[in-house]
């Protein structure tokens, strides 16, 4: 007597294909992860094994419910959700200090991980081994060409200039000098990419607002100064670039 008749069947030929899938994820998402783990990133040999299983197990879930009742959710829209969430995954491995970011390519990893599993959930195998070698390609195969590239130095005509203004204030000041100058440059249209402050002399402090610009129009950095200057507290400022 069945527990529950809707329930499907006990199906042995759909179980073991579901078992193959997921035993391919799962070693293709540890030879993946092996790679990061011996590099010490932040994702290794864990994360990216679960990630690679996860997206298998998703996609396959689709895959035999679709084979079982037809109609949505077809197997490419849980694909898409997929991507979505490991999206969410790979933001929380990016990590920015002022204008230092890292973990870029720890979170492609991650989605190239989910695009294995994805691949092995959907049945499609030789697909899922081929990402991951080029996973993996990407991941060697590659850094010693970055690392070739990054100490070559760069031709003046290709840098990019760096914009800053820098503001002298008064200690006691500081935060009301700080929170006008990025609303004067926010309504400017310059973001800041990175804020340092730094004490000057013994009673003063130095503000210095690095822009993301790359070009600049003098004068309107210039009046930005301007109406700066007339903020209480504020001594001196200049900018550069």
């Amino acid at each position: 007597m069945d527990i529950n008749p809707n329930l499907p069947a006990f199906n042995a030929g759909a179980t073991l294909s579901s078992l193959i899938s997921l035993s391919v994820a799962f070693v293709l998402g540890t030879i993946i992860g092996l790679e990061r783990q011996l590099r010490q990133r932040t994702a290794g040999l864990r994360t990216n094994t679960l990630v690679a299983v996860g997206a298998a197990v998703f996609v396959d879930l689709a895959v035999r419910f679709h084979d079982l009742y037809g109609g949505p959710p077809s197997p490419l829209h849980v694909v898409a959700y997929v991507i979505s969430g490991v999206g969410f995954l790979g933001a929380g491995a990016i990590m920015k200090d002022g204008a230092q970011v890292s973990g870029l390519n720890t979170a492609a990893t991650l989605w190239g991980s989910a695009a294995v599993g994805a691949c092995a959930g959907i049945k499609l195998l030789p697909e899922a081994v081929l990402a991951a070698i080029f996973v993996l390609a990407a991941n060697t195969l590659l850094r010693p060409v970055v690392n070739r590239i990054q100490r070559q130095p760069l031709p003046e005509a290709f840098s990019e200039a760096t914009y800053a203004i820098n503001v002298v204030c008064q200690r006691e000041q500081q935060a009301e000098v700080l929170d006008q100058l990025l609303l004067l440059l926010e309504q400017a249209q310059y973001p800041v990419r990175a804020v340092d402050q730094r004490p000057f002399g013994e009673r003063d402090v130095e503000i210095e607002a690095v822009l993301y610009a790359t070009t600049v129009d003098a004068g309107e950095l210039d009046a930005v100064l301007a109406t700066l200057a007339t903020t209480p507290g504020v001594l001196q400022g200049f900018w550069n670039g």
